[in-house]
């Protein structure tokens, strides 16, 4: 027969029965009432104390998790600025060759405060995800990407730099075969030269425009740079006149010539025979006149050869 609760008047009775015995509980209303608030009390002691306990639980793992993430946020950090390091010292590398090399090639030293600004770089935006690392990572953080923006902005600079340098390079090196740098015969030597002197026909000083070189008539003339030949001549006094324009505003002549071994427009190379020394013209012996001008103003040609040239 299964349980069943009786209630007399204030009183309740529990019957419990099996097939040995009957067994039979009294409660009064009150003490019904008692055992049921001191269940209640133990549930919610039980349920408080689980809650308690799963809340640490779940407290002590999510703070193993973050410190999981800001040991690895912080090797990261540590790493990247290791890096940021290195790359900061190669850029001061560069940078002290870029000065270098722009002296070499005759340009400005980029002021410092142009070198602190940099130019162009890129941009990198600051994320909301912040509000949620610690304060020290977000600072640690802010202050490499300030840094690699600066970084950036110096390469950028170094890298306009460098194109300034090698197109100017490139520039001189076009120009430099243009330059007349060599002696334009390799035998005789050295008479009159560029400045004021006696003339040899009336004594009068007057200013000579070039240097002679005394030789023997039929010696060999040569190209003193790359060009093209504008004139091959006999001009007066000159006698036979060669002159080339190597541009760049570069032209030279060799006067009282012989012989000529090119023919006006033809393009010449440096150390190319174009013709032989005479003594054709206003000229008392036999040598030869050269003359450089740039930019249509007589130079003094002792300044354009190379020192293992003179000898």
């Amino acid at each position: 027969m299964p349980d069943k609760s009786i209630r007399r008047g204030s009183n309740y009775i529990l019957i419990a029965q099996n097939d040995r015995e009957v067994q039979q509980w009294q409660f009064s209303r009150r003490n019904a009432l008692s055992i049921i608030g001191l269940t209640v009390v133990l549930s919610a002691v039980t349920l408080f104390f689980s809650a308690e306990l799963m809340t640490k639980f779940i407290y002590q793992t999510n703070i193993r998790e973050m410190q999981g993430h800001y040991q690895t946020l912080t090797a990261t950090i540590t790493g990247l600025r290791t890096q940021l390091n290195v790359l900061n010292h190669h850029v001061n590398e560069l940078e002290s060759k870029d000065e270098a090399l722009r002296s070499y090639a005759d340009l400005p030293i980029i002021d410092s405060d142009i070198r602190q600004l940099g130019i162009g770089g890129i941009h990198l935006s600051v994320s909301n995800s912040y509000d949620k690392i610690a304060p020290v990572i977000v600072s640690n953080m802010t202050d490499i990407k300030l840094d690699v923006q600066k970084l950036s902005r110096q390469v950028s600079l170094e890298l306009a730099s460098y194109s300034d340098i090698y197109e100017k390079m490139v520039r001189d090196s076009e120009k430099m075969v243009s330059i007349p740098s060599i002696k334009p015969i390799e035998t005789g030597y050295f008479t009159s030269g560029f400045g004021y002197r006696k003339d040899p026909f009336d004594g009068k000083i007057r200013f000579h425009y070039g240097q002679d070189f005394s030789a023997k008539t039929g010696s060999q003339v040569y190209s003193p740079a790359d060009g093209v030949v504008v004139e091959a001549r006999y001009r007066g006094g000159f006698g036979k006149v060669i002159k080339i324009s190597h541009g760049h505003g570069y032209a030279t002549y060799f006067g009282h010539l012989s012989e000529f071994d090119v023919s006006k427009g033809e393009a010449v190379k440096r150390g190319q025979l174009i013709g032989k020394v005479g003594n054709t013209g206003r000229s008392t012996s036999s040598h030869l006149h050269y003359e450089v001008h740039y930019y249509n103003t007589p130079q003094n040609p002792l300044d354009y050869f190379f020192s293992g040239y003179l000898d």
